[in-house]
């Protein structure tokens, strides 16, 4: 269950599935969540990721370019089950559920233990999915970016499993600097829900983990994350950091 996720502060950790290759993300996944990871996004490699900078952008080519498949990245979930147990999401996009059939999906997301989906190009509108989903065992994940507060209410009110909100407008990657009314935005997701917040779109330092933790219940790291793997460079320490610096926010 996602909700196992956020009993204290939520450390979710992305990853690109198939960069470099299927048995190292496995291998990746298992450091990040022996390092203290709640909950692992695997994203799944599509040719044009809108939402995503260009270090995802990269690994994504990369591992499309070693020739990743949907298929082989369930039977990677499916092993990776035998030793992980926090929860699990994909990140990935409406053109690959489309073709892939939405129920076939959601139905082979239940059989290997994924908890939830992330389709950032899935406006809030489309409910074909959501309504799909409610066949099985599987979370429509809800993303928030700094709008309108009537639409933030909006889209609050139908979340599950965990709200998704976007630090600043724009694409993933490093940054320095957030939207200033984080703290706002999420007063209003509270007027009118209790499903859990994290917040994600930049954070790559522990300094700045602590302080997006103090005011949601997690942080959401990736381009950072998957820098490192890009660069082969060890994981565990790094995100160690994070969860030590969101342990006292």
């Amino acid at each position: 269950m996602i909700k196992d996720a956020f009993q204290d502060k939520a450390l979710i950790a992305f990853v690109t599935a198939g960069d470099p290759t299927l048995e190292k993300t496995k291998e990746n996944i298992k450091e990040i969540v022996d390092a203290g990871a709640t909950l692992v996004e695997i994203g799944i490699p599509f040719s044009d990721p809108i939402a995503e900078g260009p270090i995802i952008q990269e690994a994504s080519l990369r591992a499309l370019t070693h020739g990743v498949k949907v298929n082989e990245i369930f039977e990677m979930v499916k092993e990776l089950r035998e030793d992980v147990s926090v929860p699990l999401c994909f990140m990935t996009y409406a053109n690959v559920l489309f073709h892939y059939g939405y129920d076939a999906f959601l139905k082979r997301c239940d059989e290997v233990g994924i908890n939830g989906l992330i389709i950032p190009d899935m406006p809030f509108e489309e409910k074909e999915l959501k309504e799909a989903a409610r066949d099985y065992d599987v979370n429509i994940i809800s993303m928030i970016a700094p709008t309108s507060r009537d639409r933030v209410k909006m889209i609050a009110k139908e979340a599950e499993g965990f709200i998704y909100l976007v630090s600043s407008l724009g694409v993933t990657g490093e940054r320095d600097q957030f939207s200033d009314n984080l703290k706002d935005i999420i007063g209003d997701i509270r007027s009118v829900t209790d499903v859990p917040v994290a917040i994600g779109f930049g954070i790559h330092e522990p300094s700045q983990a602590k302080a997006m933790a103090a005011i949601s219940d997690g942080i959401i790291v990736g381009s950072a994350i998957v820098k490192r793997i890009g660069k082969h460079e060890p994981l565990y320490d790094y995100v160690k950091s994070l969860k030590d610096a969101i342990k006292t926010a």
